[in-house]
């Protein structure tokens, strides 16, 4: 069952989603307070199998659980008249139906959205895709690599002009739509509350890609210009760039006003006479010798250390920068885990550590209450629930 606690309570979710996209998505939603059931075949969400790639004996698996902690999962095979029978009955009981199956495959069940809805116009249908619901390749299989980081121009305007072209960290994208499940089924239940209705509802990874780098695809559709490249080496201002102290830790200079930060930069590096420079005092003579200056500025920085540094720029409160952290650095730093980064998850080996979803609330505080279930581990409990019987012993996981 779900919790008493968070802006969800009440709320059933009724999720069939593999790997990270829609799963994540719904992960959220248990966590603030919704009574999530997974639907699962007899193999499992194939994310589960992920575990065999870092070591098949680790008992907590930082792919899966994430992503499906705080849910029930139920073992249904759609290509068995009872199971699917079973699905549906349980879909009737649902506020909200999430999914990233493909729309071939819903459709040959049932599950598509015209028809769960026609049954049940209450119903919030949340459906994440990869290139949307028209189009030519609307029916194409997608992963986040390929949808959201390849083919949707994030990962060419991240490649550096004579480098190659990066790879994303694991479920960057998904984890992105995942946050936008969150909100888009929030908005339609709330909607439903004003018209009685509940609705379709969609995302997909082509669309985060251009949300996440909105402003690069607005430069060409409001202005027809490129997306700029930039290059550290000859970023156009100073003070706005990433350098390494001498014990090659980097760090980032946040001058958001160029004009305002560079004579205190130029004081703190104990170059004074930049300052006062007439050929260095707007940000375009700067900009005219931005590759001289940085070389400048990347000998100066190597002469400390990033905590010597750090000194010398916290003297200033009104001058921005940022350690440029690892995982390790991140964890170690104490704001992380004072803005709620990490949370405690109760597992049945004990507590767990991992990361919380972004959001938190005031007034109806919420968070994750269990751990991910075991493959199956509800399917008697929910099927109780709507009153069928229980599988026999050994009939599933």
């Amino acid at each position: 069952m779900g919790t008493d606690r968070g802006p969800l309570a009440g709320i059933r979710v009724v999720e069939l989603g593999i790997w990270v996209a829609a799963p994540s998505g719904a992960a959220i939603l248990a966590d603030w307070g919704a009574d999530v059931v997974k639907i699962e075949p007899p193999g499992g969400d194939p994310l589960r199998q992920i575990r065999f790639a870092i070591g098949g004996e680790v008992e907590h698996c930082p792919y899966f659980e994430p992503e499906n902690r705080g849910k029930r999962s139920v073992v249904l095979d759609l290509r068995s008249d009872e199971d699917l029978a079973a699905a549906l009955a349980l879909i009737a009981t649902a506020d909200v139906f999430v999914t990233n199956l493909r729309v071939a495959a819903l459709t040959k069940y049932g599950l598509d959205h015209e028809s769960l809805l026609a049954r049940h116009p209450r119903l919030v249908y949340a459906l994440v895709t990869g290139y949307g619901l028209a189009g030519p390749d609307a029916s194409a299989g997608a992963y986040d690599m390929g949808a959201y980081w390849a083919r949707g121009g994030i990962a060419e305007l991240l490649r550096s002009e004579d480098g190659d072209t990066p790879i994303q960290r694991s479920g960057m994208g998904d984890h992105l739509t995942g946050l936008g499940v969150a909100g888009m089924v929030s908005a339609a239940l709330m909607a439903r509350e004003r018209t009685g209705s509940g609705q379709l509802v969609t995302t997909s990874l082509t669309r985060m890609a251009a949300w996440q780098i909105s402003t690069d695809y607005n430069l060409r559709l409001m202005l027809d210009r490129p997306a700029p490249r930039t290059d550290r080496r000859s970023e156009a201002s100073p003070v706005w760039n990433n350098y390494r102290a001498g014990d090659g830790k980097g760090f980032w200079l946040i001058g958001v006003e160029a004009d305002r930060h560079w004579p205190v930069l130029a004081h703190m590096v104990g170059r004074a006479e930049w300052a006062d420079d007439p050929a260095l005092a707007t940000r375009a003579q700067r900009e005219a010798r931005a590759a001289e200056l940085i070389a400048e500025l990347d000998a100066i920085f190597a002469t400390r250390t990033r905590a010597e540094w750090a000194e010398v720029f916290d003297a200033d409160p009104n001058f921005f920068w940022a350690p440029v952290n690892d995982v390790d650095d991140a964890l170690a730093d104490p704001q992380t885990h004072a803005a709620g980064v990490v949370v405690e998850v109760a597992t049945a080996g004990g507590p767990i550590q991992m990361v919380d979803n972004p959001i938190a609330f005031g007034g109806t505080p919420a968070g994750p209450y269990r751990g991910a279930p075991g493959l199956g581990e509800h399917t008697d409990e929910v099927l109780a629930e709507l009153g069928r019987a229980p599988v026999a012993d050994g009939a599933r996981p």
